[in-house]
């Protein structure tokens, strides 16, 4: 991407988010306001629309449609939550096609911006960002309710959800226009008013993802859409099915704050939080018990250009708990003493009225309660990380996709199939790559990895998020001083007092001082010599085990639609032959049906194809996705294991599992 088509995408991010807000109920209900002509004009003028000057005034937002029209939005807060408060002065509103192009324009509401959706735990922001990214318009949850067979209302609610979805797959990026994203967003509406929250936010995220997909926003991951996308169509099926907790499933509408008393927190370290909407920090502690919380300080932004500097700068913020007087930074290298805490299931700490707090003494990462956190064995870690990846998002312990190891620096070598530099890193045998947590110029972690990559040898503790991924890699949020040992030392970080021994990898710029001068090679340790060599020459298998050729379909299914997939069934064989010639069986069995279903559209007697309802096609595609996320996972944790890195074995697992989240609600 030149860099004149990355300004262009960020200034059109930019006109985008001048807009209002709207909630998808009101985007259901101005669409379907519209005759079918005008549907079909809907989303040409949308991006005409798109360009037109926007005047902001209090609660008003006035676009001037031409020289004779105006069309205003009335948005307190800044969210549209009516479909009246969208008003055109042509001839024929309400049901105008300028209506329905200004909230298909607009971006969705988000807790954080819809009154209608706040927490009352005093917090800001679109929650924890511990976990994926979510996207605006995902609910948080509060405790299961009793357990009960779904009714009437709702088993009618989830087939027309399941029945939207299908229609967004089959249609692909490319073909999911502002009608069928309306169709989604209704049956969402409906779904969360029969009370089935969890499939009524994942769908409501899926229509973000696939605007951002289809407007080119910079921070769009296809990854995340195919994601989204399986979730909805998984939620749907298991419900109508009955498999697994029916109370689980529907999720619930709120975050729920426990009381929890007392709480001694000691800080940990603290990243910058990035979006296309919103901007800040989350903080991270642990409690005297070895359970890890959340502080977020985060905050809707509408330029992209002055996000970053907003993310680094809410690290000096004051935190929000009680009358705590210290900024997210500093309270990542010391601690607080809360009285009257609340916390939700996920880990969040409430700021509510009733909460105390005074600054404590922190403890160092080589301290207890911190230091237990590094002394579960990686290949546990990686296990949990994976296991609590299937949860629902609300549902997570906080940081469950964290890891804490102990490592030593090899500098940057080529890894993985492309052969790009990486920094790499020995813990214990097991060489692990190590990315930046945010590619983003503005933050600081590319800049700090570059500097850790001139010192070869120099010993870490780290924390990082996992990277789902056939060979070891780490997303690097913080390091700090590793416990010391008897006898030789090899280089180790030789920060400033006021570090505490820690540096916040995304906020804090590292200098060359910061580092202790690299050790003679002949004073390097047996192990660092033996480990680099392994770099060179990787042993492990486990990268070659094609699953791309599979999950590159499923993408394709995403972006290209069914029809997409059906013209490009001419190299099935081929795929199909790698993957069996690599013992993944079941995947090439697995692309077969999807290359069939994709093709097989029923036709009329003139050889015209006939809509139907994708039901066939959509079930072999989410037994392909589920597949793939479980081949995935399998590989990413037979990777951590030293000497075990292989595919063998994960081809049996993956199976079982897919097919019991495929099935069709019918």
């Amino acid at each position: 991407m030149t860099e004149q088509q990355s300004t262009t995408e960020q200034q059109g991010v930019t006109e985008r988010q001048a807009w209002p807000a709207v909630r998808p109920e009101v985007v259901a209900e101005v669409v379907a306001g519209l005759s079918a002509r005008l549907q079909k004009r809907l989303d040409g003028a949308a991006e005409k629309l798109a360009d037109r000057p926007v005047e902001h005034s209090g609660d008003e937002w006035r676009i001037a449609v031409d020289e004779e029209t105006s069309l205003v939005l009335h948005a307190p807060g800044g969210v549209v939550a009516d479909a009246a408060d969208v008003r055109c002065g042509c001839l024929l509103a309400p049901a105008c096609v300028h209506r329905a192009a200004a909230v298909t324009v607009c971006r969705l509401a988000d807790p954080s911006t819809d009154p209608s959706a706040e927490t009352g735990s005093g917090e800001t922001g679109p929650g924890p960002a511990e976990g994926p990214e979510r996207a605006p318009g995902e609910a948080a949850g509060d405790a299961p309710g009793p357990e009960a067979p779904l009714t009437a209302p709702e088993r009618a609610a989830v087939r027309h959800l399941h029945r939207a979805a299908a229609a967004v797959l089959a249609a692909g990026v490319s073909g999911a226009g502002a009608v069928l994203q309306a169709e989604l967003l209704r049956a969402a509406h409906r779904a969360r008013i029969a009370g089935l929250y969890r499939p009524a936010a994942a769908a409501v995220a899926v229509v973000t993802r696939v605007r951002a997909a289809r407007s080119g926003e910079p921070d769009h991951r296809l990854a995340d859409l195919v994601a989204g996308l399986r979730e909805v169509l998984e939620l749907t099926a298991a419900l109508v099915a009955g498999a697994g907790r029916v109370d689980e499933l529907r999720g619930t509408a709120r975050q729920v704050y426990g009381e929890v008393g007392g709480l001694r927190l000691y800080g940990l370290f603290v990243e910058p939080v990035l979006t296309a909407t919103h901007a800040g920090v989350l903080s991270w502690a642990v409690d005297a018990t070895g359970r890890l919380s959340t502080l977020a300080e985060i905050m809707p932004h509408d330029d992209a250009t002055t996000a970053a500097p907003h993310a680094v700068g809410a690290g000096n913020r004051a935190v929000r708990l009680g009358d705590a007087s210290l900024g997210h930074r500093e309270f990542s290298r010391s601690g607080l003493a809360v009285q009257g805490a609340t916390r939700s299931a996920a880990g969040r700490l409430g700021a509510g009225a009733s909460v105390r707090a005074v600054r404590a003494a922190g403890a160092a990462w080589t301290a207890e309660p911190s230091a237990a956190l590094w002394a579960e064995p990686p290949a546990a870690q990686v296990e949990r990380a994976l296991s609590a990846a299937a949860l629902p998002y609300e549902s997570r312990p906080a940081g469950s996709d964290l890891l804490f190891l102990d490592v030593t620096l090899l500098g940057a070598a080529p890894y993985g199939p492309g052969g790009g530099a990486q920094l790499l890193a020995d813990c214990d045998g097991l060489v692990i790559a190590l990315r930046a947590a945010h590619d983003h110029p503005g933050l600081a972690y590319r800049g700090n990895l570059a500097l850790l990559a001139t010192a070869p040898g120099l010993r870490l503790r780290v924390i990082g998020r996992l990277e789902r991924a056939a060979r070891p890699e780490l997303r690097l949020l913080a390091i700090g001083v590793p416990p010391g040992e008897p006898g030789p030392q090899p280089p180790v970080l030789a920060l400033p007092a006021d570090r505490a021994g820690r540096v916040n990898l995304g906020l804090e710029r590292m200098q060359t001082a910061d580092l202790t001068p690299a050790a003679p090679p002949a004073a390097a340790p047996p192990a660092t010599a033996a480990t680099a060599a392994t770099v060179a020459a990787p042993e492990d298998p486990a990268p070659d085990a094609p699953v791309h050729l599979l999950t590159r379909r499923v993408e394709q299914a995403v972006t290209g639609g069914r029809l997409g997939l059906a013209f490009g069934a001419g190299s099935a064989g081929t795929d199909q032959a790698q993957l069996r010639s690599a013992g993944l069986a079941t995947g090439a069995a697995l692309l077969d049906g999807l290359r069939a279903a994709a093709g097989d559209q029923p036709r009329d007697v003139f050889g015209r194809v006939v809509a139907d309802d994708h039901d066939a096609f959509t079930g072999a595609w989410l037994a392909a996705a589920c597949y793939g996320e479980e081949l995935a996972s399998a590989l990413c944790a037979g990777a951590w294991v030293p000497d075990q890195g292989r595919h063998e074995g994960a081809e049996a697992e993956a199976p079982a599992k897919v097919f019991a989240k495929a099935g069709n609600p019918r």
